[in-house]
């Protein structure tokens, strides 16, 4: 394995156990439930399942006029 490689894992590994350990926190400090927690994240993955399907209807709808725009019906 290169050392590139090694180094991308690493920070991958890194950042998520300082995620794991964000969640603990929030969990042992501040007393937020496995619940809410639960809800939160759902809330998160909605929103950005949502944002990119809106990015793309606006890319597509951006490509559409283009071509509109421009006469390429047939490409």
């Amino acid at each position: 394995m290169s050392g590139a490689n090694r180094r991308y894992y690493r920070s991958i590994l890194l950042g998520v156990a300082a995620m794991a350990a964000l969640v603990w926190a929030a969990m042992d400090q501040f007393g937020i439930s496995r619940r809410e927690i639960g809800v939160s994240l759902l809330g998160i993955l909605v929103a950005v399942a949502g944002i990119i399907v809106l990015a793309g209807v606006c890319a597509a709808l951006w490509i559409g006029l283009r071509r509109l725009l421009r006469g390429d019906a047939e490409h």
